[in-house]
């Protein structure tokens, strides 16, 4: 459907609401933002904007948290909410348009029906904890405790926050592979911990070795990874996992690893780092049911570590959430045990829409990236002559019709994402289709 021209206050509104994602908060910002509302006023014509900017401003410094005071709406919430206002198809929140399988939906309705609807036992119920281990067991090698050594948690972003909260303490040293999901930056600075950043850079994201062993010191208490790898499409090769692990081990350092992209591996195998020999008794491994059985509103997550690790993650998730959705739980328990032909199916689905993405990017002019993971493919916009990625994606949105990501979020420092975007696949193959076709026929190389 075109897009209707968008009025100058409509497009100022986008420009700012892109741009506030990105904004690191500082002294010198607040005082300045007063004096800049009546610039702001004059722009959309809306004289009380400079009124209630400085009121705005006190809100933010005297009642939010130093803490998170620079985090502002989620860049993905954002994203969302620009495309429906847009009538744009949104290829940048990775939530599928489609459902997930029946069978797991009807074990979750059959549990709500035999009365399975209060406080479940905190850790997880015990039929989903014995799959989670289970399914462990058949993807890495390893037996695990259902009951000592695995949580579950309300999606995998609360595994993430309850082991950085029950394992990082003020003050301690963490290190980031960037670009990196957002979440971690932020449960971080609830933690007090100093975050330190190693950037992944195109074309292939591979790990700067040396660099990374230059970043660890006396105060590092944990590396953190994602592999598959949100947003780049990455797999950590078993030459970097290896390289990190031995970092780990001489200077005993924990490592966190995120693998909710695990079934989503499309030129290699996924290694799990607990694997790596020496590994399993310094590593939590967290990973989720949404991303693998498109039922991301569900948030079902897990946590599996060593009882030591445990305890602290455990801690933290009490005083979280305490306890996950019962009836969800059971159906977990149901998907985790699906037969190697689900997963095999899921496979070939995702790599015919990935074809259908990358092949429509390349056409319509993009410098495209190998993504060897994920369900996320990570571009150069540059072609296009856009000073950077919040640019881009206001124009993508407002002109083209599609919505994308605009990545320099997921960087401590945003310049070195400007060049990027990141595009989804995790729609139906029409939808895909469309908006390559809106690309194809609305982008100009300049």
């Amino acid at each position: 459907m075109p897009l209707n021209p968008s009025s100058a206050f409509s497009s100022s509104l986008l420009r700012r609401s892109l741009r506030a994602s990105l904004r690191r908060i500082s002294p010198m910002a607040s005082a300045a933002a007063p004096t800049s509302a009546p610039a702001a006023a004059a722009e959309n014509g809306a004289a009380k904007a400079a009124e209630q900017q400085p009121a705005q401003e006190y809100a933010l410094n005297n009642i939010v948290a130093k803490r998170l005071e620079k985090f502002r709406t989620t860049i993905f919430t954002q994203m969302s909410m620009l495309a429906m206002k847009h009538g744009a198809i949104n290829l940048g929140q990775g939530f599928p348009n489609f459902d997930g399988p029946d069978f797991v939906k009807e074990a979750a309705i059959q549990a709500i029906n035999a009365g399975k609807n209060q406080y479940a036992r905190g850790f997880g119920v015990p039929e989903l904890n014995s799959a989670i281990a289970e399914r462990f067991l058949k993807d890495s090698g390893l037996q695990v405790d259902p009951d000592k050594e695995v949580t579950v948690t309300s999606g995998c972003t609360e595994a993430i926050a309850a082991t950085i909260l029950g394992l990082i303490n003020p003050g301690d040293e963490v290190i980031l592979f960037a670009p990196f999901y957002d979440s971690y930056e932020a449960t971080l600075s609830m933690a007090g911990a100093n975050v330190k950043a190693i950037t992944l850079r195109a074309p292939d994201f591979a790990v700067p070795l040396e660099e990374l062993k230059a970043a660890v010191s006396k105060n590092t208490k944990a590396i953190m990874i994602n592999t598959p790898h949100n947003p780049t499409g990455k797999m950590f090769t078993r030459e970097e996992l290896e390289f990190i692990a031995t970092l780990c081990k001489e200077n005993d350092v924990l490592l966190f690893s995120d693998e909710v992209y695990d079934k989503l591996a499309f030129e290699a195998d996924h290694i799990s780092m607990a694997s790596i020999p020496g590994m399993y008794e310094r590593t939590v491994t967290m990973n989720s049911l949404g991303k693998t059985f498109s039922l991301t509103g569900w948030k079902i997550g897990w946590a599996i570590a060593p009882p030591h690790l445990t305890w602290g993650l455990r801690q933290a998730h009490s005083f979280l959430t305490f306890a996950t959705c019962t009836p969800m739980q059971a159906a977990a328990a149901a998907a985790l045990r699906a037969p190697d032909s689900y997963y095999e199916e899921l496979k070939r689905d995702y790599s015919a829409k990935k074809a259908i993405l990358l092949e429509g990017l390349k056409a319509a002019g993009f410098i495209v990236y190998p993504s060897s993971g994920t369900y996320f493919i990570m571009v150069d916009h540059t072609p296009f002559g856009f000073g950077n990625d919040i640019e881009f994606c206001e124009y993508l949105i407002r002109e083209v019709g599609v919505v994308a990501i605009p990545p320099s979020v997921f960087y401590l420092n945003p310049e070195e994402g400007k060049k990027l975007v990141r595009f989804t696949f995790c729609k139906d193959e029409d939808t895909l289709r469309a908006a390559v076709e809106r690309m194809k026929t609305k982008l100009r190389k300049k």
